[in-house]
């Protein structure tokens, strides 16, 4: 088992939480909604596998009012209308960001999203995917398990 790199370096940890934190506030400020974060944050955790995070923002984007349908469909989020303008957005920078280095399609991407977006609010949900792009990082190197939640077990029946 490795180390949980957050239990190693507390005060790393605490740095990043307060980074992350400042990026937060950055983000509303710009404009974003919690809906729109967390489309980063669930579409980035999905492309790096991390199970940790996609755990635990999956249930945030729910707690934010995203539906389960659009949920389920982030992976084709490109084959459906059911998105709007400012949720593809968030997800083409997802995208961009995570998948480094950046394409021409991902360049197109980001221009088309930038001008949907304005300066300030892309700029903000550019922070926020490197954001969950590190913590993808310190998850997935720290192992950090998935733990079966009672409520799995409702959600079939």
């Amino acid at each position: 088992m490795r180390p949980y790199l957050d239990k190693s370096a507390p005060d790393a940890w605490k740095a990043i939480g307060e980074y992350s934190a400042a990026v937060a506030a950055a983000a509303e400020r710009s404009g974003l909604t919690l809906q729109e974060t967390e489309f980063i944050k669930v579409r980035a955790s999905q492309l790096n596998a991390c199970a940790f995070c996609l755990d635990l923002h999956a249930r945030e984007a729910r707690r934010s009012g995203i539906t389960q349908q659009k949920l389920d469909l982030i992976p084709a989020w490109r084959e459906t209308t059911l998105f709007t303008e400012r949720e593809t957005a968030m997800l083409a920078i997802a995208e961009a960001v995570t998948r480094m280095p950046l394409t021409e399609e991902a360049k197109a991407d980001l221009a088309g999203t930038r001008s949907v977006l304005g300066d300030e609010a892309f700029a903000a949900a550019e922070w926020v995917a490197l954001t969950i792009n590190a913590f993808n990082r310190i998850s997935i190197l720290s192992e950090h398990p998935v733990r079966p939640r009672g409520d799995d077990r409702r959600a079939l029946s």
